[in-house]
């Protein structure tokens, strides 16, 4: 099979494309460059550069590769930036993703793989959330996700094609320095940054109803993530017709003041964090059941969150030389 990784020039994409090239998959990289580097596409990996929104584009792309399965991540991801443009979201968020499944149907494309988010759920009043908890988003990212969701059930009834949703908990950390995120809308380059800059890093709220009064998340790596797409895909390949759901995390709650005292531990940069008023749209507590994609892939997470905190280190360095001195 061919593959084709919508953003995969990203710094998710970019590590599912390894992880499917290292297992032996085909794969061709779809991205518009607009946050993804081309430099992390690696050799003899195509890399079409182009938006989900060019239809005549992504079609020739389908067809030009023979592409037989898509692996979907191109998207805007910010949930503050959502709620500012909620317009622009939709429009790429949903409308890319019709526009891509269009094609997609066209060319008889068999399966189709969908990076979704636990922004689905909203705020979920439940220790840990199945795929079965209520979905009651409270950003426009996080409807986009679930709207993209309904899109291909929808698409894949209508057309017969394998369908996985893969809902990410919390993603940290590289495989690599050169793949490291090179964002720093994330908890941990948002340490980075600060401690780098001999600045506390930032709580955006301690009185939630958590046992330390700050938001607790389920944190996965990026390299586990990758290998639950290479086993979503095995499986649409080897039984069609399958529509899956599935979350992807570690099952474990680490709250945001742990984090931090986690990174500072592991970097040895340590001014104490300040704590600032809450963002809109953090839930207190999102932590997932991860049983069904066990069951259903036979994946589990293996690494830790201080491999997490380390690798992603790595990378900041690479990028930003001398930051770890005092």
């Amino acid at each position: 099979m061919t593959w084709l990784i919508t953003g995969g020039a990203g710094y998710i994409g970019a590590h599912i494309v390894r992880a499917m090239t290292e297992a032996g998959e085909r794969t061709v990289v779809y991205d518009d460059l607009s946050t993804g580097l081309a430099d992390r596409v690696p050799d003899g990996v195509p890399l079409v550069v182009g938006s989900t929104l060019d239809g005549e584009r992504v079609a020739s792309t389908l067809t030009g590769h023979q592409v037989t399965g898509v692996v979907h991540l191109a998207a805007k991801k910010q949930v503050a930036e959502s709620l500012e443009r909620p317009l622009h979201y939709y429009r790429e968020n949903v409308e890319g993703l019709r526009v891509l499944l269009d094609a997609v149907t066209a060319a008889r494309v068999p399966s189709f793989v969908l990076s979704s988010s636990a922004a689905v759920y909203g705020v979920p009043d439940v220790d840990l959330v199945t795929e079965e908890t209520p979905c009651v988003p409270v950003s426009p990212y996080g409807e986009t996700k679930l709207a993209g969701e309904w899109l291909v059930r929808a698409a894949g009834r209508a057309a017969g094609l394998s369908t996985a949703c893969l809902r990410y908990f919390n993603v940290a950390g590289t495989a690599r320095p050169d793949l490291a995120d090179t964002g720093v809308s994330n908890l941990v380059p948002m340490v980075f940054e600060r401690l780098t800059a001999h600045e506390p890093p930032r709580v955006f709220g301690d009185d939630y109803p958590t046992p330390d009064g700050t938001c607790v998340r389920d944190y996965v790596h990026v390299v586990d993530l990758a290998e639950a797409h290479v086993a979503a895909a095995r499986a649409l390949r080897s039984s069609p017709g399958r529509d899956l759901t599935l979350n992807i995390g570690r099952g474990e709650g680490v709250s945001v003041r742990e984090m931090i005292q986690r990174v500072t531990a592991l970097t040895g940069l340590g001014p104490a964090p300040v704590v600032t008023a809450r963002r809109p749209g953090d839930p207190p507590r999102v932590v997932a059941s991860a049983d069904r994609a066990a069951a259903e892939l036979g994946w589990k997470a293996r690494l830790g969150v201080d491999d997490m905190i380390t690798s992603a280190w790595d990378g900041w360095l690479l990028r930003h030389p001398g930051a770890g001195r005092g």
